[in-house]
């Protein structure tokens, strides 16, 4: 069980650098000239964003199945509020990467802006819980307890939170400006 935390935490930090590379990249191909690498780096990862979006998606399902079916953690309440917003987002995600749909970006953008501030306060009630408790909390399964915590910080809500942020990112990258016909050109 170590070994899974310690391999869903890995690929939980490796989504945050894929989120900065990307902002970085949105970032950067709205500053650069025509015909410059950094438009040519948007395309070569706009053809990648979609089908990666779908992979870490299909992950945090996994990941968040094999927590609760395999090594017996009772999800919470804002557990839940996540998963259904993950769970939805693996399965369109995936098809749509199939299909090279790029018309799943406002779905896509919905449903990681919904579980995103959910992971948020579930990570900020983990680090900082309330004395008096909260609504989502029960003795069955409390949403203060850190199953997961590796490298003193990663938890499960932020393993979450790392996925949607990643989806969210994914998809300004599939979204930022197509080249015009003077910009194809070298």
């Amino acid at each position: 069980m170590q070994a899974a935390s310690l391999f869903f935490a890995l690929l939980s930090l490796l989504a945050l650098a894929g989120t900065g590379i990307a902002i970085a990249t949105v970032l950067a191909d709205r500053v650069a000239a025509p015909a410059s690498p950094a438009h040519r780096w948007r395309d070569d990862l706009r053809r990648v964003a979609l089908p990666l979006a779908a992979m870490v998606m299909t992950v945090t399902m996994l990941g968040s199945l094999y927590y609760s079916e395999i090594a017996g953690y009772t999800p919470c309440k804002l557990c839940w509020l996540q998963r259904i917003c993950a769970y939805p987002l693996a399965v369109v995600l995936v098809i749509a990467a199939i299909r090279r749909d790029a018309g799943i970006r406002p779905y896509a953008i919905t449903l990681a802006a919904i579980g995103m501030p959910i992971s948020i306060y579930h990570s900020w009630i983990q680090w900082f819980p309330p004395s008096s408790g909260t609504s989502f909390c029960t003795t069955d399964a409390p949403c203060t307890e850190r199953w997961v915590f590796e490298f003193g910080f990663v938890t499960l809500p932020f393993m979450a939170l790392s996925a949607f942020l990643f989806t969210l990112a994914s998809m300004a990258v599939l979204g930022a400006s197509r080249p015009t016909r003077n910009e194809e050109s070298p």
